[in-house]
């Protein structure tokens, strides 16, 4: 049935409409809209990587066809992983019939990172503009073309991805795996301990010998986070020349003040309380080019046990005084920009944690070449093993009270040799013992052993060089039958009537330590004879197993070989503790030494069992001595010779190091890697040497342990021990300074602000006598040696390098030795501390304190 036409006609013109408006949405598509009035386009000019990344700025174009010109509003998004971010300003441009337009959009500070990104990225151009009353718009979208010189496929270049979950991505491909280092990227959660964390290093990320074989990581895996000393250690390629060290101008040696300038690059900061440390900065001396030189940062005062710290460095300059790219990997994080690498994504949150507390401390994100976190070891962690040994073999004797200053329980069992006793009865030949001992009593004392068996020798022998501590699943020591500790005792002539044989007045006692790789026979030296005969102290001597003469073979050569094989010697210097511990407790008690014919004369016992026990250390006993004074309860004062604490610094500073070097370098040949290892060595060594106890030698002592008093006593310019750890340690420990400390012109040129952080000792007359103290002795400046004819015998030493290396012949005299052996005041001065009522004393008068063969003025 036909309709009318006008029904037909009003059809046709509502069809006409419809179709209208379908035309004009379909004119938004494909970047164009077209009305009654015209048709808008827009366009992207500017859709590279490369391009965008290096001006920051977008090219567009738009365009009308209508017969008036019409005002458009562009604006910009990118679209990644499906979210649309608007990454510049709205650009308003007017466009002429038939005209085009030109828009630059400048990426703002959201936009950077997203167009700096490898992932999947597009930019979508909107033009909004009126249309017949109403708005309307038009889109185009363009993928950003990677660049190749940035991207590989949406793998950023210049990150090791691969590796990127077992080694830390932020540092520069190419080098160390574990750099930088400590980091708690190696660390895993572990709510078992004390910091809540667990050292997590992998082997396959280990440095490897020459061998091929990688460190075993096992025991260090046991730690609950890093050393509270050892140096910080990595490479920052284009930091590796002095030329570019200066250029830096980090802190350095020569004034550690610089630690707190506001403009400082490098800083280390408590994560907690925003604290800058004390620190300071080198190049690695030992490295023979560029490419494997690592930048190390050392602490000039141990940090917090248990504390976590950042480490920031900025704004580091190359030899031509340009500042070095950070890492792609770190600015991936710094910058925001995304990634598809899990084991950088699942870090952001933790790393703008670390951004935040570094803003708080004054220290911007934007410049930043690296930062990164790690947490030091607990106290627990650290010395468990140690105070665990000593409670039960102390706990055995009858003694669970070590605090009270009582010596209660049995006496450790003794035996003295066969042949033990030698009596001196003729005094007339000054160069022999008898000058100055009466009687030498040598034997053993029966010590419980918490090693293992290391050569099947049964439980006669659990304690034999090569040995580890005998753990069980929790990693608590547990004896393993017992261990005769050699010993031997200088009974001084003071003591006896050479006449009638009686005892002149009983003796106070103390134990002797000895030096590097050394035996308990060094007591017997002229010195501490002349010390023991002078000021009436018996003094006894054990081996500092781990590091004594019968460690060099089976221990020390096979551990510098192949690092996997070093934990013996931190585990048998703490077995060492103990021997100690025990002798001591046998030197004091009434059942011990004193009730044993050897130690009595005319049937009178030649020790005052009354008075307490000390202990004097010289070289390495001075640095095993601190670590046994903090465990310590039979003795409250100590003094240390030439002393210092945290081998990882210690070694390559030492002239001694160096026939080491010759078996560890060979093993190693890789020179980046060599810093690596001494440093991540040092959180087992920490447990067997004053770097993990420092923070508890003095006050705040460790658990049932007593608070102890130490006079340090160095020798300026030791060419052994390295006069920066030292005085580490007197700063870590509380020992303020004597001054004047050295005269001004024996100070290295360019050292501008010496001993900086220490504190200075008061007046003696009041109460700094009875604290602790460090002294600095000085055998004066390189010169001839006027008393002999052979003009290349000199006197003196030059002062210690500043390099991380170690003094050689060139330098002069050591006198690492001189002092103690040279000058009778500093003898004096330590029998004078370690007394029942010690005191410190000052031999020095208004001078700095001389070696006896220097006055302090040239001839």
């Amino acid at each position: 049935m036909s309709q009318p036409a006008g029904a037909i006609r009003a059809l046709t013109a509502i069809v006409a409409v419809a179709v209208l408006a379908l035309t004009l949405a379909a004119g938004a598509e494909a970047g164009g809209k077209r009305g009654k009035a015209g048709k808008a386009k827009v366009a992207l000019r500017t859709t590279s990587q490369s391009a965008l990344t290096g001006t920051g700025e977008v090219d567009a174009t738009a365009s009308w066809s209508g017969r008036k010109a019409k005002k458009l509003k562009l604006s910009l998004a990118v679209i990644q992983a499906g979210e649309k971010t608007n990454v510049a300003a709205n650009r308003r441009v007017s466009v002429r019939r038939g005209g085009t337009a030109k828009a630059t959009f400048e990426i703002n500070s959201k936009g950077e990172p997203l167009v700096r990104s490898c992932l999947d990225t597009k930019l979508r151009l909107t033009a909004r503009f009126s249309l017949g009353g109403k708005d309307a718009k038009v889109v185009t979208k363009k993928s950003v073309k990677r660049d190749p010189a940035q991207c590989d496929g949406e793998d950023p270049v210049g990150v090791e991805v691969d590796t990127a979950g077992r080694c830390d991505p932020i540092a520069a491909p190419g080098e160390q795996c574990l750099f930088p280092y400590p980091n708690d990227f190696y660390t895993k959660p572990d709510g078992s301990t004390p910091t809540g964390r667990r050292l997590d290093l992998k082997v396959a990320s280990m440095p490897q010998n020459a061998g091929g074989t990688p460190v075993d990581p096992t025991e260090l895996n046991t730690s609950d986070g890093f050393s509270p000393g050892a140096p910080i250690v990595l490479r920052a390629p284009g930091l590796d020349t002095p030329e570019a060290f200066a250029q830096t101008d980090p802190v350095a040696i020569t004034d550690m003040g610089e630690s707190f300038d506001a403009k400082q690059p490098i800083v280390v900061i408590d994560a907690d309380s925003g604290q800058r440390q004390l620190i300071w900065a080198e190049l690695d001396s030992n490295a023979t080019t560029p490419a494997e030189t690592d930048l190390l940062i050392h602490f000039g005062k141990n940090l917090e046990d248990g504390h976590r710290y950042i480490v920031a460095l900025r704004k580091l300059k190359d030899a031509d005084g340009d500042t070095i790219e950070a890492p792609k990997g770190f600015q991936l994080l710094r910058d925001r920009i995304p990634t598809g690498i899990g084991a950088i994504e699942q870090r952001r949150g933790h790393f703008e944690d670390i951004f935040e507390r570094l803003g708080e401390a004054g220290i911007g994100r934007h410049n930043l070449y690296m930062a990164w976190d790690f947490t030091v070891a607990s106290t627990e962690n650290i010395t468990e093993r140690m105070l665990s040994m000593r409670d039960q073999a102390f706990g055995d004797l009858g003694d669970t009270d070590l605090t009270d200053g009582g010596v209660d329980g049995d006496s450790p069992e003794f035996t003295i040799n066969a042949g033990g006793i030698v009596d001196f009865p003729d005094a007339n030949t000054p160069n022999d013992h008898g000058a100055q001992n009466i009687r030498e009593v040598t034997g053993t004392v029966k010590v419980p052993c918490y090693m293992t068996d290391p050569d099947g020798g049964g439980s006669a022998k659990p304690c034999d060089p090569g040995a580890v501590l005998n753990t069980d699943s929790d990693g608590v020591p547990r004896q393993n039958g017992f261990y005769d500790a050699r010993f031997t005792c200088n009974i001084p002539r003071s003591a006896v009537d050479e006449g009638t044989g009686d005892v002149i007045a009983p003796v106070r006692t103390s134990m002797y330590g000895h030096g590097l790789f050394g035996d308990y026979t060094e007591v017997h030296t002229r010195d501490v004879r002349t010390l023991g005969y002078d000021h009436d102290v018996m003094t006894c001597a054990t081996d500092w197993i781990g590091m004594s003469e019968d460690d060099i073979l089976p221990v020390a050569v096979p551990a510098l070989s192949d690092m996997s094989n070093f934990k013996p010697l931190p585990d048998r210097l703490q077995q060492g503790f103990l021997d100690f511990l025990y002798l001591g407790r046998a030197m004091i008690h009434p059942d011990g030494f004193a009730s044993d014919a050897a130690f009595n004369f005319n049937g009178d016992p030649v020790i005052d069992t009354s008075k307490p026990l000390f202990y004097y250390g010289n070289s390495q006993g001075g640095i095993a001595g601190g670590a046994l004074t903090a465990v310590a309860t039979d003795f409250t004062r100590s003094v240390l010779y030439v002393p210092g604490m945290n081998y990882s610094t210690l070694l390559t500073r030492s002239i001694d190091f160096e026939e080491y070097s010759l078996i560890l370098y060979p093993s190693y040949p890789d020179e980046s890697s060599r810093p690596l290892l001494l440093t991540m060595i040092q959180s087992m060594w920490d447990r067997g040497e004053p770097n993990g106890y420092a923070n508890h030698m003095t006050d705040d002592p460790l658990p049932n342990t007593p608070p102890h008093k130490v006079l340090i006593e160095m020798a300026y310019g030791d060419h052994q021990v390295a006069n920066v750890q030292t005085e580490v340690e007197a700063r870590t420990i509380g020992a303020p300074l004597r001054v004047p400390a050295v005269d001004a012109d024996r100070l290295q040129p360019g050292y501008t602000a010496p001993f900086v952080g220490l504190q200075t000792l008061g007046d003696l007359s009041g109460p700094a006598a009875q604290g602790s103290g460090f002294f600095i002795w000085d055998i004066g400046p390189k010169r001839p040696d006027t008393t002999t004819p052979d003009p290349n015998d000199v006197l003196g030493t030059d002062p210690p390098p500043l390099t991380n290396t170690s003094p050689n012949d060139s330098f002069g005299l050591d006198p690492h030795d001189r002092v103690i052996r040279n000058t009778p005041a500093i003898r004096a001065q330590i029998a004078n501390f370690i007394d029942e009522n010690g005191t410190i004393t000052d031999p020095c008068g208004a001078s700095p304190c001389y070696e006896a063969n220097w006055d302090g003025a040239l001839p």
